[in-house]
């Protein structure tokens, strides 16, 4: 894990690099494919056994030990938020397609970006950029007392509208059509902002809705990118902390009809 400034701010604004490394270690390579062959093994639909032991194999393989996140992961079905095509691979350790050219983030990454935001033990307000099918902001929901989440494709924004309202018994979530690069100032601040889509910097309108000690998730980079987390430490200034490589679809601003 390296520490580096990710972003170029305003005077009033610092990044700071020499903070003490708070880090969870990821999953090597390795694991990754061990990780990859056991869930592999997982033909089933529907089937709570079968969403268990990819849970079980998360916590098995270290990608995370925080029961907050496990519970959430069983809690809810990830097929449901899948297109029929790709449902039979629901419990597999994969980034399948759900159309709009994204996909649906892999359970491991998932479990891995929530967990980081969870190092603060902040649970009232989490803001998700790119709502995408659904998915995440579900298992956010079993976690945090408020979420909030911004799509910027519409059709994405209706599909997820249409997935969450399978699940009566999931607390409220606020879901916004909109340009998730400019945040929510009006719901801010919150405790944590987790960010499914990768840009070359950390927004800065970003860093300034987050809470004093609040944490943002994020991959970072182009060809090559690496999970990142920036906490706030005052209100001008934060510090960051490098993860392991990852892969996401590009950070874009506006909205998509």
């Amino acid at each position: 894990m390296i520490k580096k400034q990710i972003i170029s701010t305003n005077s009033n604004t610092r990044l700071s690099s020499g903070s003490r490394n708070i880090g969870i270690k990821g999953p090597s390579p390795e694991v990754k494919n061990r990780l990859q062959k056991a869930l592999e093994l997982n033909t089933g639909l529907n089937s709570d056994i079968h969403r268990l032991r990819m849970v079980n194999a998360l916590k098995e393989f270290g990608i995370t030990n925080d029961q907050r996140v496990l519970d959430a992961l069983t809690q809810v079905q990830r097929h449901v938020f899948m297109d029929p095509g790709t449902r039979s691979r629901a419990y597999v350790d994969e980034a399948l397609p759900i159309g709009y050219g994204q996909t649906i983030s892999k359970p491991s990454v998932v479990a891995r970006m929530i967990s980081l935001a969870l190092q603060n033990n902040m649970l009232n307000r989490v803001l998700e950029i790119g709502t995408g099918c659904g998915y995440q902001a579900a298992v956010l929901s079993c976690i945090y007392k408020e979420v909030y989440s911004i799509e910027r494709v519409t059709g994405l924004y209706k599909l997820a509208m249409s997935n969450l309202a399978k699940f009566i018994d999931l607390p409220k979530i606020n879901i916004t059509l909109g340009d998730g690069i400019l945040g929510l100032p009006k719901h801010a601040p919150f405790d944590a902002i987790i960010l499914a889509a990768a840009g070359l910097e950390v927004p800065t309108e970003l860093l300034n809705q987050l809470n004093i000690g609040g944490i943002l998730v994020a991959p970072v980079g182009s060809v090559e990118q690496k999970i990142v987390t920036i906490r706030r430490v005052s209100d001008t200034n934060w510090s960051s902390t490098d993860y392991e490589s990852t892969r996401f679809v590009p950070l874009k601003s506006g909205i998509q009809v």
